[in-house]
Order: C-alpha cells, then structure tokens, then sequence
C-alpha cells in the first residue's frame, strides 16, 4: 500500500515577486527575484540546492530557463506543466523526489510573463496542445465557457440572473477588497455592488469584474525533509511549515459530449480533494481548515469550486458561505458586508466560524501568471501560518490549516491540483 507523505516534506522558504504588469522585468528577473527571496528567506545558499523543479507553459521551454538566470552549476531542473495547475505540480514532485531520498534539498519554482505576448489573454497558438480539436476548441472562449456553467447554475438552483449576479458579485468584492490591502497583489482597487453588476459584459453573466487578469509574476518554495528542518531551516527551525496531502485529478475530457453533464460541478477538483482529504486526514473541511486560496480565475469558478471542495453541499454556497460572510476574513467582514449593501443585523448574524476564502485577493486581484499561481497561493498560507502576513492589517489568528487549489482548462476538460499544508503537529 502506498504511504502519505503527510508531515514528511517541509516548507522552509518562499518567495514571491510583485505580479503585475512588470515591462520593466523580463521572466530571467522574475525567476531570480523569487529564488532569491526564497533562498533568503530559508537561510540556505543557492549552492546547497540539489535540484529543481520549474513550473511554466509558455515562458520557458527547458530546465535552462531556470539553470541560466540563476547560474546553477549542472544539477537536475526539471520543466513542468500542466496548464493552471502546473504550481502545485512542481511543489508535488519536489515533494515526491525528498520523500524518496533521491535529494535532501530542493526548490520549485513557478513563472510566467504573459503580458510581453501582446495578447489579451491566454494566447491560444502558445498555450492550447489541442487547439485544432473539433469540438473542445472550435469558438471557445474562457469567459465563454464558465458564462455557460453561471448560466446553468443559475438555472438548476433557482437564482434570477439580477439574484445570480448580484451572489457573484458578492465573491468579487470580498476579493478586491483583500487585494487593495495585498502589497504584492496586481490590481488595488475596492468596489462595491452597483460598480460590479454594472461593469461592462464580457460573457452573460460574467462582466469585466467576473474575470481575472493575465499578468506577470514568480513564486518559489524550497522543501527538505521534515527530519533534516533543523539541519537546513536556519530561519526557520521553529515556524516552519508542511505538507499535509496532495491531491491530483486529470479527467477524461469528454464533459462536452455528455448529455448529463450540466457545468454546475468539477468533478476533477472533487478528486482532487478527495485524495488530499485522505492523505492530510480530514473528515470535515469546513470545519478543519481555517483559510483556502482557491482558483477564482472567474467568479462562478470560485463558487463551484467552494462546493466541490465540500466546504458546503452542492448549491448551497449563497446560503452558507457567501450570503452569511462565511467566505471573509473577519477583520474584513464588517467593511466587504457594508460595501455588499448587508444590514447590521446581517452582519452581526455571521457564524463565529469562518473560512476565508482568497483573504490574499485571489486570481480576481492578482491575475494569473499560470505557472506561478499555485506557489504564489501557498506563499499566502505559509505566511499566515508563519503569523507573518507582509502587513500586520491582513494577519488572521490561530492559522494551523490551509488549502490550496488551482485547476486548468474549461468545465467538463479540467487538470485540478489541490496541496494542504499546515503547522508541523
């Protein structure tokens, strides 16, 4: 049988640049700047790395693009991808080769440099394997595809597209709100409810402020045994941070030509998370966990998302998570509720147990630099674990444990990597 890996790798140092839109940064600067943050941050040198695994799907086509900018000496990088999810696919097989003793020290790092393409998204010729496909590919769009899931989840549970839009705009502002008071996030601007149901339509529903932002930016870990913290964790012998499950579903990719398949539900991120659930040992995530960074690179995608992670039952996110400020931080309940339109009365009901949900500003305030987004995402809850969060405002209390989770494609084709990482027990 196989083993867990739970509690056996360490986080010992991370690295995050400014995402954003960098011109005056090629990806060579983003890949040191994160490495050495990293390397810094660990106390380590950059000499003492056995290895490398760099996540990337379309700044970089082999382990030179992470060995030349940072002058690594002939030791093993390892290029990764695996469309969104493609940052936690890099920590995993690091966390994969320490496990197996092939190396005692290793760093994974994830980049990406999408505004130099010139293309106002994700640009198809470069980043979609299967573009010419008849079917998956033919006139789709991302904003078009999850338009489809809002529309349908609209219908199946009985949300008025004002009442449907009005719940997603609710994820939007709870989100920029986070990412205005994030130093490193990409856009700093609050909104309130009539900015987000008014904002100009991209894909019905999803308006400008439903959609996430192609950016620039890097992200790094580095990872040794758990046994060996105290022999390469000089900074952090005693707030280090582990890995507690991961989890990793590719599906079949045929959710199109299903006649029962209706867009309301990823069943990749489901198995994902059923298998990160098993290995970190959680029975109740709602209840465990005590922050997640989730992939909102749309609104509807963080709803859904919320729900296949069982955080509450499928079409309940408006009555359990969102409508009841569930979702927010609580030292930014009160302000996000207000800007909603919520009574005090409202506000004063919040349950006292909460579960932020992208407290960092998420994809929506960061954008998504795709192979960057899953370690920039984990360098949120390292920190808020660590009781370091880069402003003492966006420090929340007594976080032991988080959940990270990024998925690629379009419902019904997805690649979905959850990581769980949590306080050394």
């Amino acid at each position: 049988m196989a083993e867990s890996l739970k509690d056996k790798v360490a986080v010992i140092g991370m690295g995050c640049t400014q995402f954003g839109e960098l011109w005056d940064k090629d990806v060579d600067d983003l890949i040191v700047e994160a490495a050495y943050e990293a390397i810094e941050d660990a106390g380590i040198d950059i000499k003492d790395i056995e290895a490398v695994w760099a996540g990337t799907i379309g700044s970089g086509v082999t382990g030179a693009s992470v060995s030349s900018p940072l002058q690594l000496q002939y030791i093993p990088v390892t290029r990764v991808e695996n469309a969104c999810a493609t940052g936690i696919e890099s920590i995993r097989n690091a966390s994969h080769a320490l496990v197996a003793k092939v190396y005692d020290l290793v760093m994974a790092i994830g980049f990406e440099k999408l505004k130099d393409i010139g293309f106002g998204g994700l640009h198809p010729t470069k980043h979609q394997s299967d573009k010419a496909h008849p079917i998956y590919m033919a006139g789709g769009t991302g904003p078009g595809r999850y338009a489809l899931a809002a529309t349908r989840y609209f219908f199946r549970y009985g949300l008025s597209p004002e009442e449907g839009k009005r719940v997603l705009a609710k994820i939007n502002i709870k989100s920029h709100y986070s990412g205005a008071r994030n130093p490193k996030s990409h856009l700093k601007r609050e909104l309130n409810l009539e900015q987000v149901v008014n904002a100009p339509m991209i894909a019905w529903p999803l308006g400008l402020y439903d959609c996430c932002g192609v950016t620039d930016g890097a992200s790094a870990a580095i990872l040794c045994r758990t046994g060996d913290v105290k022999r390469f964790a000089q900074n952090h012998k005693d707030d280090y941070v582990t890995i507690k499950g991961f989890g990793l579903s590719i599906g079949p990719g045929w959710g199109k030509t299903k006649e029962d398949y209706d867009y309301t539900s990823w069943t990749e991120t489901e198995h994902a998370a059923k298998q990160a659930y098993a290995m970190a040992g959680i029975k109740n995530p709602r209840e465990e966990l005590d922050i997640a960074e989730i992939h909102d690179c749309f609104s509807i995608a963080e709803l859904i998302a919320s729900e296949c992670l069982g955080f509450c039952p499928k079409g309940k996110a408006k009555e359990d998570l969102i409508d009841p400020g569930v979702i927010i931080a609580p030292p930014f309940r009160e302000p996000v509720m207000k800007l909603w339109g919520a009574t005090e009365a409202e506000i004063a009901a919040v349950p006292e147990k909460s579960l932020p949900v992208n407290h960092s500003g998420g994809l929506k305030s960061f954008g998504h630099p795709v192979g960057a987004s899953g370690g920039r995402e984990m360098h949120e809850i390292y920190k808020q674990i660590q009781g370091k969060a880069e402003l003492p405002s966006r420090q929340l209390k007594n976080v032991r444990l988080g959940l990270i989770h990024n998925q690629g494609g379009h419902p019904g084709r997805f690649q979905c990597g959850v990581a769980i990482i949590g306080a050394p027990e």
